[in-house]
C-alpha cells in the first residue's frame, strides 16, 4: 500500500505542476477534462487513484506528458458498425498547416496567435518541444486559439528529446534553427511507419543557407553546424517536390536578406498557409500557388499577429469517404475545394451523387471553401488506376480512402501507392473485414468490389490514414469491431470518434483491459 500510496502523491505532484506551467486553475482544469474540481484537487494531493484513461486525458489537456504509458491502453474503440451516418459536420483547420505554421513561428519574436488550430497529438508534441526550449504557448479564449511568445535565446540544451522523436514535424525546426545558432542537434525525426522517407531533400536546400548536418551519426541526433553565407542571391532546385522541404526552403529564405529563388516547390494547402503567415510577417514572397517562387528576405521579425490557417482537405477526405462507406446522406461543410477537386472529380466518374453549395471564403481570407451533400450511390470502378500526384494532382494523402471507396464499387481498381514503401500493403488490412485486396508489389493493389463488409477486432497500422480508413471500413460492416491502439489517429484528427458519433456512428472508447 505505501508503494501505491507514493505512486499517488508522485502522480498528484506532476500533475500540479504541470498545470501552473500552464497557468490553469484546478477549475479549468476539470472543466477541460469532463470531471470536478474536487476531483481533480484529491488527484493532485495523492488521495484518489487515476485510471490510465484520466490521466491520459489529464495530459492531453495540459499538452504534457504526466506518465509513460502504453498509448494502446486507453486509445482504442468499439465500433458498432452497418449504420447510415446523417447531419452534417463542419471541416477543421488543417493539421499539416498547423505543425508548419508552428515551425515558422520560431522565427517571430512578437506574439504569434494562431486561430482555430487543431486540436491533435502531433500539434501538443510539438508544443511540450517548444516548451521545453523556453517558447511559451498559452490557450486562450476558451482553448481555441493558441498565443506563442519565443524568447530572445532558445534553450536547446533542455529540448524534450521524447516528444520530438514522436513527430516527424521536428525536421522543419531547421530552416528557423539555423539563424540563430552556430551549432545544434535534433533528434531523428518519427511519425508515421511508411518505410523509408529521407531528409536529403531538406539538407540539399537548406545548405543554401550555409547549414551543413551530419545526418550518418550513430548518435541518433541531426548534428548541424551553420556557416555564413555572402551571397544575396541565391536560386535552390529542389530535388523532390515535398510540402515540408519547400516550406523549410521558404522559412529559412524569409529570414535570409536578399532573394531565393526555389524551383520545384509545391504549391500545396500547408505551404501556401505558411507563405501566407511569412508574407504576414513582412516578407516579400512571389509565385504563390505555383512551383517557383521567389522569396525577399528580412533581417529580423519582431510583430504582433493573428493568423488563422486554412481547413483541412484531408479530414474533408475522411467525412466523404465515411459518408460512402456507410452509403449515408451527409452534408461536408468547408471543403476546401481548391485542393480536393482532382479527388472530387474521379468520385464523380465512379458514379458518387453530389450536390454542391455556393463557394465562400475562409476566415484567412484566401482559403476557397464550399458544402457539398454527399448521398447513397452504386459506384462503379474507375477506368484508369487512381495514384497520387503533387498538388494540383489527387494528394497524396488522399490516396488511402480510395482503397476504401473502391471496395464500395462494382468491378475492378488498381490503386498505384508510389510514394511510401509501405502503406499500399496496409490497405491488405481490409481483407480483415472481407474486402477483397490483391497485393501486386509494395506499391500496388487491385481491389475487387463491391465488398460485404464483416467486423473484426483488429490493431490499427502504425500510420495515420490507413488507421482511419479501418476505422471507417469498421463503421460499414455490421455487428461489433475493436479497433486497437489508435493513437495514429489522434495525431492527426482532433475529436474524432466523438465527431463522427455526432453524426450517428456508434463507437465506444475502451480500455484495452476490456
Amino acid at each position: 500500500m505505501n508503494d501505491i500510496a507514493d505512486y499517488m502523491i508522485q502522480i498528484g505532484r506532476s500533475i500540479t505542476a504541470a498545470r501552473e506551467r500552464r497557468n490553469m486553475t484546478q477549475a479549468e482544469l476539470a472543466k477541460a477534462i469532463g470531471t470536478s474540481q474536487s476531483a481533480i484537487n484529491r488527484i493532485e494531493h495523492g488521495k484518489q487513484n487515476a485510471s490510465l484513461e484520466i490521466i491520459s486525458k489529464i495530459s492531453r489537456a495540459l499538452h504534457s506528458q504526466i506518465i509513460s504509458i502504453n498509448q494502446s491502453a486507453t486509445q482504442s474503440y468499439r465500433i458498432r458498425g452497418g449504420k447510415q451516418l446523417h447531419g452534417a459536420v463542419e471541416i477543421n483547420t488543417s493539421k499539416n498547416a498547423a505543425v508548419g505554421l508552428l515551425c515558422a513561428s520560431l522565427l517571430n519574436k512578437g506574439t504569434t496567435t494562431l486561430h482555430h488550430l487543431a486540436h491533435i497529438e502531433e500539434v501538443y508534441r510539438i508544443l511540450e518541444v517548444f516548451e521545453s526550449i523556453g517558447v511559451k504557448t498559452t490557450w486562450i479564449n476558451d482553448n481555441r486559439d493558441l498565443k506563442i511568445n519565443v524568447p530572445d535565446k532558445l534553450n536547446l540544451e533542455n529540448l524534450d528529446i521524447a516528444a520530438a522523436r514522436r513527430t516527424r514535424s521536428v525536421i522543419m525546426m531547421m530552416g528557423p534553427l539555423l539563424h540563430f545558432f552556430n551549432e545544434f542537434k535534433l533528434p531523428y525525426a518519427g511519425g508515421c511507419s511508411l518505410g523509408t522517407r529521407t531528409v536529403t531533400p531538406h539538407l540539399q536546400a537548406l545548405n543554401h543557407f550555409g547549414l551543413e548536418v551530419d545526418s550518418t551519426s550513430e548518435s541518433g541526433f541531426y548534428l548541424a553546424k551553420v556557416k555564413p553565407i555572402t551571397d544575396s542571391d541565391r536560386k535552390i532546385v529542389l530535388s523532390e517536390r515535398g510540402d515540408t522541404v519547400t516550406e523549410n526552403a521558404v522559412i529559412a529564405a524569409a529570414l535570409t536578406p536578399g532573394k531565393t529563388r526555389i524551383v520545384g516547390a509545391s504549391p500545396n494547402y500547408m505551404v501556401q498557409d505558411v507563405c501566407q503567415y511569412l508574407v504576414a510577417l513582412g516578407a516579400k514572397i512571389e509565385g504563390l500557388g505555383t512551383t517557383n517562387l521567389t522569396v525577399h528576405g528580412i533581417k529580423s521579425v519582431n510583430k504582433n499577429i493573428d493568423f488563422t490557417p486554412g481547413e483541412d482537405p484531408i479530414e474533408a477526405m475522411s467525412f466523404i469517404a465515411a459518408a460512402i462507406a456507410t452509403k449515408s446522406e451527409l452534408t461536408v461543410k468547408r471543403i476546401p475545394f481548391d485542393y480536393l477537386e482532382i479527388e472530387l472529380e474521379i468520385l464523380r466518374l465512379m458514379g458518387q451523387k453530389m450536390e454542391r453549395d455556393e463557394e465562400y471564403v475562409s476566415e484567412n481570407g484566401f482559403t476557397n471553401l464550399v458544402d457539398i451533400t454527399f448521398y447513397p450511390s452504386k459506384l462503379v470502378a474507375p477506368a484508369d488506376k487512381i495514384h497520387p500526384m503533387p498538388f494540383p494532382g489527387l494528394n497524396i494523402d488522399s490516396l488511402p480512402f480510395f482503397s476504401l471507396i473502391a471496395a464500395q464499387a462494382e468491378g475492378r481498381t488498381l490503386i498505384h501507392d508510389w510514394v511510401f514503401e509501405n502503406r499500399a500493403i496496409y490497405s491488405t488490412e481490409l481483407n480483415n473485414l472481407n474486402a477483397n485486396v490483391e497485393l501486386l508489389d509494395a506499391h500496388r493493389i487491385f481491389i475487387n468490389g463491391p465488398t460485404n463488409w464483416r467486423p473484426a477486432e483488429m490493431m490499427a497500422p502504425p500510420a495515420l490514414r490507413p488507421s482511419v480508413v479501418i476505422l471507417l471500413a469498421m463503421l460499414a460492416a455490421p455487428g461489433t469491431s475493436i479497433l486497437r491502439n489508435t493513437y495514429s489517429i489522434a495525431r492527426g484528427y482532433e475529436n474524432f470518434a466523438e465527431r463522427l458519433r455526432a453524426l450517428g456512428a456508434d463507437i465506444e472508447l475502451l480500455s484495452d483491459l476490456d
